[in-house]
């Protein structure tokens, strides 16, 4: 059984004027992009926004529709060279939603 992943739509304004040079490298960034993790997208996003060089945090956060901040986050992830970052799973100890049991209280 396979499950259709909606592909964003870059929002940049050349993109939406129409054609232009980069549409189709913007729609396969979002395709690749569309397929990681939550770290995995934030680290690739941050590596294009610093390949870009100036500006590249607002350019990226047009055509992904991440947030700035966490493009920033996923470049100086990085930079640290992922040290802080779990091998084995997503979220650090600790992180995603509390367990029901938690949350009820007797």
């Amino acid at each position: 059984m396979s499950t259709e992943l909606a592909v964003r739509e870059c929002e940049c304004a050349a993109c939406r004027a129409g054609d232009h040079a980069d549409r189709d490298d913007h729609r396969q960034l979002n395709l690749l992009l569309s397929r990681l993790d939550e770290q995995q997208r934030r680290w690739v996003a941050g590596r294009e926004a610093k390949r870009l060089g100036h500006g590249g945090l607002k350019r990226l956060a047009e055509i992904t529709g991440l947030h700035p901040e966490t493009i920033r986050r996923g470049g100086d992830e990085l930079d640290e060279e992922l040290r802080e970052r779990p091998i084995d799973h997503v979220r650090l100890p600790g992180g995603g939603r509390p367990r029901v049991e938690k949350k009820i209280r007797p």
